[in-house]
């Protein structure tokens, strides 16, 4: 699968990474999930993630929820604009099924894409 991978390019890795989204992001917002965005130089949009261990206590559930978002972000970083997109997981975010995680955020890829085109 050419051109569908998560490598270290389309990931935040540093917190002045987040710190400049953070500064001045465009909000994408469900029960869930915010998701925070801001244009970038780059020619691909990039990825961080943050759920507190006060928001989802277990560090399993963390993982796994961590592991859908990377993996819906890797299936559609085609169709989102040039942009860096923090994550933040609120309560209750564990409690869907894995499907459940799919269509959400299919849904907020969407919109997101909407908000951020230029």
């Amino acid at each position: 699968m050419g051109g569908c991978q998560f490598t270290r390019e389309l990931r935040l890795l540093t917190p002045s990474h987040f710190t400049f989204v953070f500064d001045d992001a465009i909000p994408t917002s469900s029960s869930q999930f915010t998701l925070l965005a801001r244009h970038n130089q780059y020619n691909h949009p990039r990825l961080g993630i943050t759920i507190a261990k006060k928001r989802v206590r277990k560090a399993h559930d963390r993982n796994r929820l961590k592991r859908i978002l990377r993996e819906s972000f890797r299936l559609h970083q085609h169709q989102l604009p040039n942009v860096d997109i923090v994550i933040i997981g609120k309560s209750n975010a564990d409690k869907l099924t894995n499907p459940e995680l799919f269509a959400l955020l299919d849904k907020l890829w969407k919109k997101l894409a909407k908000r951020c085109a230029v």
